[in-house]
C-alpha cells in the first residue's frame, strides 16, 4: 500500500472507530446525557423502532434518484447539513411527536449525502451494490452498551451485515427493489434498523429536553448529519481501498492499525 493510501486508511479508522455522537449531544444538551434519556417516554423506544424501519425503506427508495451522476466532484456535504438542520428546526419547535415526520425527512437527505459521498469516492451509486453500501453505513457507529468491542468494530458490522447485504442483493437483481415485502431487504433493514435506532433514540432523548427548541433541534441535527457523514466518508474509503488492493489485504492492515 502506498504512502498516501496508507494516510487515507488512517483518516477512515479515525472516522469509523471514534463516532462520540453522544458527547458531542452532551454539549448541546447540557447535561450528562443519560439524564437526557430520562426525559424520553419509554413507549417511545418501540415508536422509534417502527419509525427508523420505514424510514429506512422510503430512503433506500427515493435518495438516489437526484444523485448527479456525471463527473466525479466534491460532495455537497454542506448544503445537505444545512437541509437536515432545516428538518430539525420543525421538530425541535414541535418536540418529540414531531418525529415521526421529521425522521423520515432527514433520513432521506442522510442517505442522498451518504450516496453523494459514496459517488465522490468513485462509487456507480446506480448500482444496487452502492445502494445498500450507502444503507450499511446507518448501522456503523451505533453500538450500544450491549456491544463489546469485537461486536462494534467496522470490519465486525460489516461481517454481520454481510450474508443478507449478499442475499438481499440477489433478490433486487432478480425481482426488483419495488417488490413489496422483499424478504432479504426486509431482513437487511431491521438488522440495520436496530443498529440505526440506537443514534436514533440518542438524537430523540437530547431532542426531547425541555431547553432544546427549535435552534437546538437544528443544532442536533447537524450533529447527526455529521456523524453518518463521517461514516460514509470512511466507509468508501475502505471500499476504495479494496477495490485497488483487495479486501483481505486492506482488513489486515485496518485491524494492525486499530491495534497497533
Amino acid at each position: 500500500m502506498t504512502p498516501e493510501d496508507i494516510i487515507r486508511l488512517k483518516h477512515a479508522i479515525n472516522l469509523l472507530e471514534n463516532p462520540g455522537l453522544a458527547a458531542k449531544l452532551t454539549n448541546v444538551v447540557g447535561m450528562p446525557f443519560e439524564k437526557a434519556f430520562d426525559y424520553l417516554p419509554e413507549k417511545w423506544i418501540d415508536a422509534i423502532q417502527t419509525i427508523t424501519r420505514k424510514s429506512l425503506r422510503h430512503a433506500l427508495d427515493v435518495a438516489v434518484k437526484t444523485i448527479d451522476y456525471g463527473v466525479k466532484k466534491k460532495s455537497g456535504d454542506t448544503l445537505h447539513k444545512v437541509l437536515v438542520a432545516a428538518s430539525g428546526a420543525t421538530g425541535g419547535a414541535f418536540g418529540l411527536p414531531a418525529l415521526a415526520i421529521e425522521l423520515p425527512a432527514t433520513t432521506i437527505i442522510m442517505f442522498r449525502s451518504i450516496a453523494d459521498i459514496a459517488r465522490s469516492e468513485g462509487e456507480d451509486v446506480r448500482e444496487i451494490e452502492t445502494k445498500l453500501a450507502c444503507l450499511e453505513v446507518f448501522a456503523l457507529g451505533g453500538s450500544s452498551e450491549r456491544d463489546n468491542a469485537t461486536e462494534s468494530g467496522y470490519y465486525a458490522v460489516k461481517a454481520l451485515l454481510a450474508k443478507q447485504v449478499s442475499e438481499a442483493a440477489k433478490y433486487i437483481v432478480e425481482k426488483g427493489i419495488a417488490e413489496e415485502g422483499t424478504p432479504a431487504l426486509v431482513r437487511l433493514i431491521a438488522t440495520i434498523a436496530s443498529r440505526f435506532g440506537v443514534t436514533v433514540s440518542q438524537k430523540a432523548a437530547a431532542s426531547a429536553v425541555p431547553i432544546i427548541g427549535a435552534a437546538g433541534g437544528a443544532l442536533i441535527n447537524t450533529i447527526f448529519i455529521d456523524h453518518f457523514q463521517n461514516m460514509a466518508r470512511g466507509h468508501f474509503i475502505i471500499r476504495s481501498l479494496e477495490r485497488k488492493y483487495g479486501t483481505g489485504c486492506v482488513e489486515i492492515t485496518y485491524r494492525n492499525n486499530v491495534n497497533g
